[in-house]
């Protein structure tokens, strides 16, 4: 039997995402021994309780000792400040690399407290995820038939690449690289948008029925579940990732007010045609992407 491509994985964060890179890493056999590190004692104990992990570093930087990978699977808004206090105790060899949903922000903060080891850091995004969170939520599944975005640097590795596309290939992911703006534009509008339009609708029906909400939501259908489905994610996990992609979500929110100010005045109108038209328009874009995806 060949022996793993990593003796020894920290994850930073053991969460949906970094719970479910090690539980499939280690059904894929690509990893000896996984430490986690993280916030919540409890949540790390529970990960070690589901053998996602086989430690719970009592020092974090003694863990980082001998570390083959680390994976950085917290929220974005952490990433400066733990870079940072992981700089000093990498070894030369160790790989780096995150899951942000974001990515130039990730970047500037590897450059910033990275200088010396960029070649060994590959910024990543996995596409996939749920409205759930912590160690509890993690699934060796997760990543099957999903895209992981890499946004390589210039300074990168390539054998440093190669390890990091095989070990989330061992996941179940598909691979793809851009650079970190295009990431940041394309996941504003796919990604980002949405998760503040469903926070903002359930904000909405809170404001305005306050009084009356659970009458009314008693009779919300499934369109209503859909639609609001991501307003259970984590509230400081999309936080920091709409702070960090701001430029790129406020010219997209700007761009969706137009697209609704349109729609009220063909409502206003009473323009029968051009609602149809529109609603036509969005239904065969959306079939036109079911039968490619």
């Amino acid at each position: 039997m060949a022996s793993p491509l990593l003796q020894k994985l920290i994850v930073i964060g053991v969460g949906l995402i970094g719970g479910s890179f090690a539980l499939a890493l280690r059904q894929a056999g690509m990893v000896k021994h996984i430490v986690g590190i993280g916030r919540s004692q409890k949540n790390l104990q529970r990960a070690l309780e589901l053998g996602i992990i086989d430690e719970v570093a009592s020092n974090p930087i003694s863990a980082l000792k001998d570390a083959d990978f680390v994976l950085l699977a917290m929220p974005v808004g952490q990433t400066s400040n733990i870079m940072a206090q992981i700089a000093p105790f990498l070894g030369s060899s160790t790989i780096v690399s995150d899951v942000g949903s974001t990515k130039q922000d990730v970047i500037l903060a590897a450059r910033t407290h990275l200088a010396r080891h960029l070649t060994h850091f590959v910024p990543c995004h996995p596409i996939a995820g749920t409205e759930f969170s912590g160690a509890e939520a993690a699934s060796t599944h997760l990543f099957c038939d999903k895209h992981l975005i890499i946004t390589p640097l210039a300074e990168n590795d390539d054998q440093a690449i190669k390890l990091v596309s095989t070990l989330w290939q061992h996941c179940g992911a598909k691979i793809s690289c851009m650079a970190a703006d295009q990431h940041d534009r394309i996941l504003a509008i796919i990604s980002h948008l949405p998760h503040i339009l469903a926070f903002t609708l359930m904000n909405h029906v809170r404001t305005h029925v306050e009084d009356k909400l659970e009458e009314i939501l008693r009779f919300a259908g499934s369109s209503f579940r859909d639609c609001t489905r991501i307003a259970s994610s984590s509230p400081e996990m999309w936080r920091d990732i709409c702070l960090a992609n701001q430029e790129w979500l406020l010219k997209q929110i700007d761009a969706y007010q137009n697209e609704l100010t349109n729609v009220r005045t063909i409502l206003a109108n009473n323009d029968g045609e051009a609602l149809e038209k529109a609603f036509a328009n969005a239904r065969q874009t959306r079939q036109q992407w079911l039968k490619s995806d």
